[in-house]
């Protein structure tokens, strides 16, 4: 059986936040204030000319495990992070007064990006179950097939696969890398063990191989308009995320709540 992911141990240090990009602090996480089209070619930039960025999506679950985790929170201070979900949305509008301009989750602005991007690019997908990251990539290769897209390996090596791994995407960087290991793992493990020889970007991308390859359902369009995604997931594995969103999603208002109460009236 393939040996659970590990981590480095090092302690990791404060990185730079992504220069000339506005942010707003959700729970202690520096989140861009970025449209669609602004955040499109913000990373269609960086895999054109080869730039190193680190990508996460900030959603209500992330900002609580952050909350716990000071190494982590500062390991994002060097991603470029984007507002995911009605929980941040929410957070903004307490704090700072106004929504952010888009909801940029994840599992719809990855394909987006794809499909905006007209040069040819290299995708790599890393992460999931056995065999889920092949059928996502056999999936996005049929919607996007002027795009090259391989399979780095799934969620689960040891270190000397890890090894072999680093070695893999060194020797053939892609201009994008997905990797889809869960918060928080995906996060620190992009953080501690990437940098631009291994991609141009590195995006956390939770369970997207999972919705593209049919292992998850994903919330008809109703649902997503009406921002109550969440609230379907629930509904198909209450077993697995109801911490998530019955106590998570309380946890995460008073989290706010506080930092409201502890910054006075909305900052801009």
């Amino acid at each position: 059986m393939p040996a659970s992911l590990t981590l480095p141990r090092n302690t990791p240090m404060p990185a730079a936040r992504p220069a000339g990009i506005a942010q707003r602090d959700i729970g202690g996480i520096a989140v861009a204030l970025l449209s669609r089209s602004a955040a499109l070619a913000e990373l269609s930039e960086a895999m054109s000319s080869g730039r190193h960025v680190k990508l996460a999506f900030c959603n209500a679950n992330l900002v609580n495990i952050a909350a716990a985790d000071p190494a982590l929170l500062r390991q994002l201070a060097g991603f470029l992070v984007l507002p995911d979900g009605i929980g941040v949305d929410l957070g903004s509008r307490l704090l700072h007064g106004d929504s952010f301009p888009a909801n940029l989750n994840g599992t719809d602005f990855i394909p987006a990006l794809l499909e905006a991007e007209t040069r040819a690019l290299t995708i790599a997908l890393l992460g999931a179950r056995p065999g889920v990251a092949e059928r996502a990539a056999a999936k996005l290769a049929e919607r996007y097939p002027r795009h090259c897209f391989r399979v780095a390996g799934d969620g689960f090596f040891d270190a000397a696969g890890e090894a072999v791994l680093l070695a893999s995407l060194k020797a053939a960087p892609p201009d994008l890398l997905l990797v889809a290991l869960g918060n928080p793992r995906q996060e620190r493990w992009i953080a501690e063990t990437l940098g631009p020889q291994h991609a141009a970007v590195a995006a956390g991308v939770g369970a997207l191989f999972d919705f593209l390859a049919g292992e998850v359902p994903r919330a008809p369009e109703a649902w997503r308009r009406a921002r109550l995604e969440w609230l379907y997931r629930l509904r198909c594995e209450p077993a697995r995320l109801w911490r998530r969103y019955i106590l998570g999603n309380p946890l995460f208002l008073l989290r706010i709540l506080r930092q409201r109460l502890r910054t006075g009236r909305p900052q801009p």
